[in-house]
């Protein structure tokens, strides 16, 4: 099979920026790939459980997804598959992937990972890693986690100070808080809000005026002001459609804020709190739920966070070796060749019955009119499935997400 694949150190900037741009909107692409080379999600921005309900996972199934933070690739645990393999070429969501299966397997309880990986901000941390987990954590893991940030820290010391107020999507989130202040909106009334009926009387009020002002409007009309939720500025476009990204970005968070109740949805606790509630009932991700413990340390052996092209990967497989693949939203980065090139590798890899679910910036399938008819043929859209899982998708900050199957 021809291959368009590219070396691994150079696929974002290659995904991202666009050939047939111009000089301005070539260096706003290059300038997006360099910052999402380091660390951009502490946490994946997917909502795990839609995901397991769509994806239908069954006892012999493989599955491959994109690792980021890895929160989904350890949760998918939970729903009993064969294999999980987690696949970047982000080093730093490789790192934090690693960090977490090492934990799961030499920390010594529940409270002990709780307060590394939900709370990750006491000073204690520093010492669980150095003494519990280093010494099992692989070398190119460990040279990244005790290698010194930009600022002369160790990256380890982000488990001490608060891990989700770090990365692209940290740094994103805090400076959307500095704005709330600037426009005296106190983002803990929505965390207190006892019913979604008041969380939506907290939106209508004080966060849904925001994005009147005219300086709001102006600043997310730029490509670049998105950066922080791994938006590229091709996938800016398509996410803006017709209207101001002001408009599009209030729905979003509206749904955010105003669909699921408070105490259910830690995706909002991490935009309007900046980490997870701490309450002992409060919403976390299933690999980090007390009642999941004994299932993640039994079978964490099952999954592998790898370093790899997607594409590439997938090429790799046996024929008819794979059952479910999780693509995120990459494919809003790629041309229609390189759809082509991923959809003949996955529908090759792929076992009968097997699924495929992804995200879009924008609210339909990207497939129809761009993957070959011949390609596309192959797979049934399961559209009412599609539909109810976008809608009951927590994370809130996606257009649509879209489940395939092999036909």
């Amino acid at each position: 099979m021809p291959s368009t694949i590219v070396e691994p150190n150079r696929i974002i900037e290659d995904a991202v920026v666009r050939k047939d741009a111009s000089a301005k909107d070539k260096l706003l692409d290059k300038a997006f790939a360099l910052a999402f080379g380091g660390l951009v999600y502490a946490q994946i921005w997917e909502d795990p459980v839609v995901d397991m309900e769509g994806l239908a996972i069954q006892p012999d199934s493989r599955v491959m997804c994109i690792a980021s933070g890895s929160c989904n690739a350890l949760s998918y645990l939970t729903a009993n598959p064969a294999q999980v393999t987690a696949v970047d070429l982000n080093k730093a969501h490789v790192a934090l992937g690693q960090l977490k299966i090492t934990a799961i397997k030499h920390l010594p309880n529940y409270e002990r990972f709780q307060r590394f990986f939900g709370h990750a901000d006491h000073k204690e941390n520093k010492a669980v890693y150095k003494e519990m987990i280093a010494p099992h954590l692989d070398m190119a893991s460990r040279k990244y986690w005790e290698k010194r940030d930009i600022r002369g820290r160790k990256r380890i010391s982000y488990f001490t100070k608060g891990l989700y107020r770090k990365g692209l999507l940290g740094n994103f989130i805090g400076l959307a808080h500095l704005f709330a202040k600037l426009y005296k909106v106190d983002l803990n009334h929505l965390l207190e809000a006892e019913t979604i009926e008041e969380q939506r009387a907290v939106f209508e009020t004080e966060l849904a005026p925001v994005f009147d002002k005219k300086f709001v409007r102006w600043l997310t009309d730029q490509p670049a002001s998105l950066f922080g939720l791994g938006i590229p500025p091709a996938q800016f476009d398509e996410l803006a459609g017709d209207e101001r990204m002001a408009e599009v970005l209030r729905r979003r968070l509206e749904k955010l804020a105003c669909d699921f109740e408070i105490k259910d949805n830690y995706f909002a606790w991490q935009a309007f709190g900046r980490g997870y509630d701490r309450k002992e009932e409060a919403p976390l991700p299933p690999y980090l739920q007390r009642q999941n413990w004994d299932i993640m340390r039994e079978r964490v052996d099952r999954l592998d966070v790898v370093r790899s092209n997607m594409v590439e990967w997938i090429g790799d497989r046996e024929e008819a070796s794979m059952d479910r693949f999780v693509l995120l939203d990459a494919q809003d980065w790629m041309n229609d060749t390189q759809l082509d090139e991923l959809w003949s590798r996955i529908t090759r890899a792929s076992r009968p019955g097997a699924r495929v679910l992804f995200r879009t910036a924008a609210e339909p399938s990207l497939l129809p009119g761009r993957l070959n008819d011949a390609i596309l043929s192959k797979w049934r859209y399961l559209d009412e499935t599609s539909a109810d899982l976008t809608a009951r998708d927590r994370s809130s900050i996606y257009g649509g997400v879209h489940l395939y199957e092999l036909a």
